[in-house]
C-alpha cells in the first residue's frame, strides 16, 4: 500500500497547480456577480481529487515528472505536446458546476462549509453560474492543443459524461419516491450521478496522449469503480462525520430520504428507514439511528463494497508502465474510501 503521507503530498501539490490555473483561466471580469458565483465554490475549498487523478494518469503514461516540467507543454509518448492542465481545469469546473446545481434541487443551505451559492448570491445568478461553468469546461477541453481527432474524442467524453450524470440525477430524485429501489438500480444511479466524471478524469489524458484503446477503456473503468466507492463513503461520511467538518448538515441524505447502500441494506433487513430520524433531527438522534443501522450490519456492508470497488479498480491500473504516478493512483484509490470527511 502507497504510503498515505505520500498520497495526501501528491494531491495537495497538485492542488495548488490546479488552483493558481483556475485562476488564470477563469478570471472574475464582467459582469463581476456573475464570475464572482462562477468562482465561489472553487474559491472555497475542495481536494481537486478529479483533476489529480487526470494529471496523474498522464504523468503516469508518459513517464514523466510533470511538476517539474509543467502541464501545460506535456510530453506524449510520441513527442508532441498537450495541455493536460487545461483538461484537468475542465474536470473541475464541471464538478463545480454539479455542485451548484445539485444544490439548488436538494435546497441544500451549505457546501464546503459556507453558504452554498443560491444562498450567498440568488437563485437566478447561482442558474446562470452553473451554466457559465458548464460551457467553460468545454472551452477548456478545447485548449489542449492535441491533435484534432484527440481533440473531438475528448470533447465526446466530456459531453457523454455530462449527459450521463443529468442522468443519475434524475434517477437519485426519482428513487426518493420509490420503495423497491434495488443495490444494482443504486449502484447504476451513483455511476452515472458521480463515478463517470472520475471516468472521465482517468480516461481523457489517456485520450489526449494517444493510448489505445484498450488502455483508455481500462482506465474509463478504474475511474467508475473508484468513483462509485467514493460516493459510497460520502454516503457513510454523511451519516458519520460532524457537520462542521462535513461543510453540510450531517444525516441530511436520511432527512431527504436519498436512496444509499446504507439504507437499501437497513430496509432490505427489516428497518423502516423513513422512521429513523424526524424532519429536523438533533446530533442525539442521528447517533440513535446510527447505531440502528450498525446493529444491522448496513454500516459493514457499505464498507464492504467500497473496498471490493477499489481493489477491482486498482488492478485496471495494470495498462499503466510501472512508475510512481501509477503507485499513487492506486493509493488515490484507497484514500478515497479512507478519507472521514
Amino acid at each position: 500500500m502507497t504510503n498515505p503521507e505520500r498520497v495526501e503530498s501528491a494531491i495537495v501539490d497538485r492542488r495548488a497547480i490546479v488552483n493558481d490555473a483556475i485562476a488564470e483561466q477563469l478570471p472574475v471580469k464582467k459582469p463581476e456577480r456573475l464570475y464572482e458565483a462562477s468562482r465561489y465554490l472553487l474559491d472555497a475549498g475542495g481536494k481537486r481529487l478529479r483533476p489529480a487523478v487526470l494529471l496523474l494518469v498522464a504523468e503516469s503514461i508518459s513517464g514523466t515528472d510533470a511538476p517539474a516540467t509543467g502541464y501545460r507543454d506535456f510530453p506524449t509518448p510520441n513527442g508532441e505536446r498537450v495541455d493536460v492542465l487545461s483538461a484537468a481545469v475542465s474536470i473541475e469546473v464541471i464538478q463545480s458546476f454539479t455542485l451548484i446545481h445539485d444544490d439548488i434541487m436538494d435546497d441544500d443551505d451549505l457546501r464546503r462549509g459556507v453558504p452554498a451559492v443560491h444562498r450567498e448570491y440568488d437563485l437566478e445568478t447561482a442558474i446562470l453560474a452553473g451554466d457559465t461553468l458548464y460551457s467553460k469546461a468545454f472551452e477548456y477541453m478545447l485548449e489542449t492543443g492535441a491533435p484534432a481527432d484527440r481533440s473531438v474524442d475528448a470533447l465526446n467524453e466530456l459531453a457523454t459524461t455530462c449527459t450521463e450524470i443529468c442522468e443519475g440525477q434524475a434517477l437519485d430524485v426519482d428513487f426518493e419516491s420509490r420503495s423497491d429501489v434495488t443495490t444494482e438500480e443504486y449502484l447504476q444511479m451513483i455511476e452515472y450521478k458521480t463515478a463517470v466524471l472520475y471516468g472521465a478524469a482517468a480516461s481523457i489524458p489517456a485520450i489526449l496522449l494517444g493510448c489505445d484503446s484498450e488502455t483508455i477503456e481500462a482506465l474509463h473503468g478504474y475511474g467508475l469503480d473508484v468513483g462509485r466507492a467514493f460516493q459510497i463513503q460520502d454516503d457513510l461520511l454523511d451519516l458519520t462525520t460532524p457537520s462542521e467538518e462535513l461543510g453540510k448538515q450531517r444525516g441530511s441524505d436520511l432527512v431527504e430520504g436519498k436512496r444509499t447502500a446504507v439504507t437499501l441494506h437497513a430496509r432490505n433487513n427489516g428497518i423502516d428507514v423513513e422512521e429513523l430520524v424526524p424532519a429536523d433531527p438533533s446530533d442525539a438522534e442521528i447517533e440513535v439511528a446510527l447505531e440502528r443501522l450498525r446493529d444491522a450490519g448496513s454500516i459493514d456492508f457499505a464498507r464492504e463494497m467500497a473496498m471490493d470497488l477499489i481493489e477491482r479498480g486498482k488492478d485496471r491500473l495494470e495498462v499503466l508502465p510501472e512508475n510512481e504516478s501509477r503507485e499513487l493512483l492506486a493509493g488515490i484509490a484507497d484514500y478515497l474510501v479512507e478519507r472521514t470527511y
